[in-house]
């Protein structure tokens, strides 16, 4: 399946987006690679992207060698610097966070690579904002179950950049899309990855926006690469605070508040390297079974999903977030399936002519409650109820549709 970059920005699609949900730094890094951050980069000759080879559907790829992932240690790690800074135009303040990323195994099982996430400071503090301030776990499935097909696009050049104390051959892929008010996006790839096989050989990404409404940008950086030792299986962590994969979660849909309704399910995964998303009918009775096959979902690169990630953060800079024209917040208690979560409820009027209209939204009271193990980071953060009311004159006020979380659970053996 070949990636494709949205052109503004690249996102793992969030709940918030199905339901309708001074500058400074914290600190500011040298960058051990140095991108060339929309200076002309030379083109290797003949060289425009890599396209993969031809598979037949269902089989898997042909083999390129012994997969690291099957050779995984635990402390095998990466650690990233990151910055990321969004200026919205016309005068708004801008927000922006920096510190380092790292990614470690904590945890190897046959089939699987448990690995553990953190952003900090530079001096190891955990962050303020409300999604990176907490460590998560993702779990990574270390047999293919389909092809991962996917393209690194742009123009190419190869290089030796000196990251993490060493000297690297490597390729860069330059994509400008600028011209149609998309973004500038600059990568650069190990082909010896060594440990950075966590994030597919990933040495430097930048992302810089131009357009919509919204100037900013976000990049990584590799400041460390580390190989674990030999021996030991670790400790299997649990998954109270997934980033996603390893877990389902059901959305209830009502168009206009008289049916049908819509029940579907997000299946989340990964496997070596990619992170893997699937959309399909939510099963009745419930069960986890629709979560084992992921031969049709969607695939992002690991490092894809955090350069994401970090971008996100800067949505919430607090809890709870920000309602425009909302009378004060609530507190009650919301049943999600066999979850009870408590939730703050938020009315706002909102303008349709002649009917009076009243949307409430009802959010978890904090993102990180114990109610909410389980549940994917990006559900957290938005929404869990979502929906349009009409108020009428005389009698009980009426919904007029809306998206509601319906359930979650882990479907990992």
């Amino acid at each position: 399946m070949r990636r494709s970059r949205a052109s503004f920005p690249t996102r793992v699609a969030t709940l918030c987006a199905t339901l309708a949900l001074g500058v400074g730094c914290e600190s500011t890094r040298p960058r051990a690679v140095s991108p060339s951050d929309g200076a002309p980069v030379a083109q290797a000759e003949g060289e425009h992207q890599e396209a993969p080879p031809q598979v037949a559907p269902g089989a898997l790829p042909p083999a390129k060698g012994h997969s690291p992932w099957l050779s995984a240690r635990v402390g095998d790690r990466v650690a990233y610097s990151f910055s990321a800074i969004r200026t919205p135009l016309g005068g708004a303040r801008g927000t922006a966070t920096a510190g380092v990323l790292a990614l470690e195994v904590v945890a190897v099982e046959p089939s699987w690579v448990w690995l553990g996430l953190t952003f900090t400071d530079d001096a190891g503090a955990p962050l303020d904002l409300p999604r990176l301030s907490r460590p998560l776990v993702l779990p990574v499935r270390t047999n293919g179950t389909r092809p991962l097909e996917v393209t690194r696009e742009g123009t190419q050049s190869t290089e030796q950049p000196t990251a993490a104390g060493r000297t690297w051959e490597a390729k860069r892929y330059l994509r400008d899309n600028r011209p149609a008010d998309g973004p500038l996006e600059n990568r650069l790839y190990a082909q010896d990855p060594g440990p950075a096989y966590l994030t597919n050989g990933l040495l430097d990404a930048s992302t810089t926006l131009s357009g919509f409404g919204m100037g900013g940008s976000y990049q990584l950086t590799l400041v460390e690469a580390r190989q674990g030792k030999e021996g030991g299986a670790g400790t299997r962590p649990g998954l109270e605070r997934p980033l996603g994969p390893g877990t389902w979660f059901d959305t209830r849909m009502d168009v206009d508040g008289t049916g049908p309704v819509t029940v579907a399910r997000t299946c989340l995964g990964a496997e070596r390297g990619y992170v893997l998303r699937m959309a399909v009918p939510a099963p009745t009775p419930p069960d986890t079974a629709t979560c084992q096959d992921f031969s049709q979902a969607e695939v992002v690169p690991l490092e894809e999903a955090l350069l994401s990630f970090i971008w996100e953060s800067l949505e919430t800079q607090t809890w709870p977030p920000a309602q425009q024209n909302a009378t004060p917040p609530v507190r009650e208690t919301m049943s999600v399936g066999a979850h009870k979560v408590p939730v703050l409820k938020f009315d706002a009027a909102e303008d349709a002519g002649t009917v009076k209209q009243i949307r409430t939204r009802l959010y978890a009271d904090g993102p990180w409650e114990p109610a909410l193990n389980g549940l994917a980071v990006e559900v957290r953060f938005a929404p869990l109820d979502d929906t349009l009311y009409r108020t009428p004159a005389r009698g009980k006020r009426e919904s007029a549709g809306g998206v509601r979380l319906a359930d979650w659970g882990t479907w990992l053996p």
